[in-house]
């Protein structure tokens, strides 16, 4: 359950004492394979090595994971349909079912070589244009204001006897970078664009921000951190005077309406898995739910041929297209997605690369681990030391990262930390790497050489190693 203290004043001393950051380097730490706690997949690390329950769910959990696996990789059909129940497609969307998106529950890829990628889309927004919907933003009744005709997002598809609204495009300009040691290495430069726009220009004002989807694997353990952790963790980075400033994100919980931290979502814009779920059914798939209700889904007022399409609302089932208990199991298996063990954390390489991630610190935002709260809305998650590499937090990381679209109280510039855990199985999990937000970067090390703003210095720590040593780190990565 997110926010609240989380520990009795006891468990707040031995919480401290066991997520302090390491100054050995000579062994592993104790319990470190166990990225997950004790619900931690320790099986192989293959292509499903994403895709497993957390081990600690009773007969029941695990009975309700496969119910929302069933759901996740359900293909929606378009209304009316004569299966009912699943019907309500759009009538604009990306995908036809989450399992499009997060193959494999893993990471997405950008557009490439002229094949289109259904786990990449254009966020649209413009800024406030006056001072009521400033306040709007500040009184937290919106994060953004979307485009005035396509919405808060680019739906690149529509039902039969409907266009998509346009065609995402991503071209590529590439600028080599020269390390320390005089080793270079080519970087890709995106330039977003929109073809075939079917019902009119965007506004001239209207920013386009490429995401790519995310790993799911602990995302349940993440929202059982509790939110003074999180919070405490940002001042202890403003106080410790090394440029890095993470803020929380303040965001809406659309189930009870109260103000929370934000913790998912490239800019920390949902409070809990339940809302993600719920945003991704609305706006991925066009499918309506009692916490995002809107049958039509992103369609705008302006868009009369999509509200003029049926929906797939059947009142003996709901006032919805996903009526309860879909969004419930939906949240239980996304919530539940074990992340994977780490691999070879006695290896003198990876003991090597830790201690230079630690050195070039990288673990001012990539926090290693927390421990989550004694009561959490999926008891399994209660009280387990858990290792994500990140802050939930969001940095400034540069210009060149910018997408100038303000979500919440994030900024154009400003991202939340990426969690580490699993990245070393994403050409294992999905048979390629895409890595930040758009996909741009190929490989880890492309990843790292784009930080800027508060990740620079970092940045820069690593550029200014040998190629050896560069090479440890990145094999540290590559066992998480």
């Amino acid at each position: 359950m997110a926010g609240g203290n989380g520990y009795s004043a006891a468990d707040a001393e031995r919480v401290s004492a066991v997520t302090a950051p390491t100054t050995d380097f000579t062994r592993p730490e104790a319990h470190e394979t166990l990225s997950g706690g004790a619900g931690t997949f320790m099986g192989r690390p293959d292509a499903k090595a994403m895709s497993h329950p957390d081990a600690t769910l009773d007969d029941k959990g695990v009975e309700r994971f496969r119910l929302g696996f069933a759901l996740f990789k359900k293909m929606w059909a378009q209304a009316p349909s004569s299966t009912e129940a699943s019907d309500g497609l759009g009538p604009l969307f990306n995908a036809r079912s989450c399992q499009s998106c997060h193959l494999r529950d893993g990471r997405g890829r950008p557009p490439e070589g002229g094949v289109d990628s259904q786990s990449f889309l254009f966020r649209l927004a413009r800024s406030p244009a006056n001072d009521a919907e400033r306040a709007t933003l500040s009184a937290h009744q919106r994060l953004n204001f979307p485009d005035p005709i396509y919405g808060q997002q680019l739906q690149d598809k529509g039902v039969t006897g409907l266009a998509g609204e346009g065609r995402p495009v991503v071209t590529y300009s590439e600028k080599t970078v020269t390390l320390a040691d005089g080793d270079t290495l080519t970087l890709r430069a995106p330039h977003d664009a929109v073809t075939a726009l079917a019902y009119g220009p965007l506004d001239p004002t209207t920013t386009l921000s490429p995401r790519i989807a995310q790993s799911l694997a602990g995302m349940g353990l993440l929202e059982a951190i509790p939110e003074s952790e999180i919070l405490a963790e940002a001042e202890r980075q403003a106080k410790a005077g090394r440029g890095i400033h993470g803020v929380a994100n303040r965001v809406r919980d659309p189930k009870t309406g109260a103000i929370v931290l934000g913790r998912f979502g490239w800019k920390a814009q949902n409070p809990t898995v339940r809302a993600q779920a719920a945003a991704a059914l609305s706006t991925d798939i066009g499918i309506s739910s009692p916490d995002a209700p809107d049958p039509y889904g992103d369609c705008t007022k302006a868009e009369t041929a999509c509200l003029k399409m049926p929906t797939g609302v059947q009142p003996r089932l709901g006032d919805t297209e996903a009526p309860d208990p879909i969004l419930d199991l939906l949240t239980a298996y996304t919530a539940n997605i074990a992340p994977p063990a780490r691999r070879e954390v006695d290896d003198t390489d990876v003991l090597a690369g830790k201690a230079l991630f630690y050195g070039a610190g990288c673990t001012d935002c990539h926090r290693p681990k927390f421990v989550t709260a004694r009561v959490t809305a999926e008891p399994q998650h209660a009280f387990q030391l858990i290792w994500p590499y990140s802050d939930l937090l969001l940095h400034d990381m540069g210009e060149a990262l910018a997408d100038g679209q303000q979500v919440g109280e994030a900024g154009g510039r400003q991202w939340r930390t990426a969690p580490l855990w699993g990245i070393g199985l994403a050409q294992t999990v999905n048979g390629y790497e895409s890595y930040l937000h758009d996909g741009r970067a190929r490989t880890l090390e492309e990843a790292i050489l784009w930080h800027g703003g508060e990740a620079e210095r970092a940045r820069n720590a690593y550029a200014a190693l040998a190629r050896a040593d560069r090479q440890k780190l990145l094999k540290f990565l590559r066992s998480l």
